[in-house]
């Protein structure tokens, strides 16, 4: 499966948001900012660095994409099984390694879940990951939550 899971766009942009968007910017351009994790983030929750220019929705839209299709490269990478089950649970995984980077997925127990097909601990494993900078953020217990009704593999 090469194309990106529609819900792992949406999980992205529901939880990244393009919002941060001075009011004294007359283009409506994002511009840096540091994240909750204390990353400094633009568009749709790309890494980059402070002095990253501003840049549109639609450049925020293609970095989205090209972001999502690395995640879904190293998602199918570490767990081949999500390649031929619902689009669903493909597409939690997805967001789950888009927010965290496929370094944490590749060495996690979240990851030997999915391949076991386990999806009750793979839920647990999920709800885990949800500290930024030490401490519980509320943004990511939503996206943990929101990526565990896909894993039940109706969506």
């Amino acid at each position: 499966m090469s194309e990106i899971p529609q819900a792992a766009i949406a999980l992205a942009k529901r939880f990244e948001g393009f919002h941060r968007v001075p009011r004294s910017d007359p283009l409506r351009r994002a511009h840096p900012y540091i994240c909750p994790a204390g990353y400094w983030t633009i568009g749709y929750g790309r890494l980059c660095k402070p002095d990253h220019p501003p840049i549109d929705e639609e450049e925020g839209e293609a970095y989205l994409h090209q972001d999502l299709r690395t995640a879904l490269a190293a998602t199918l990478r570490y767990c081949p099984v999500l390649a031929t089950g619902p689009e669903g649970r493909l597409a939690a995984i997805v967001d789950f390694t888009f927010n965290l980077g496929p370094g944490r997925l590749q060495t996690s127990t979240l990851r030997r879940r999915v391949n076991q097909q386990d999806w009750v601990a793979a839920a647990h494993e999920l709800r885990r990951w949800v500290y930024g900078g030490g401490k519980v953020l509320p943004g990511l217990v939503a996206r943990r939550e929101a990526e565990c009704r896909h894993l039940d593999g109706s969506s």
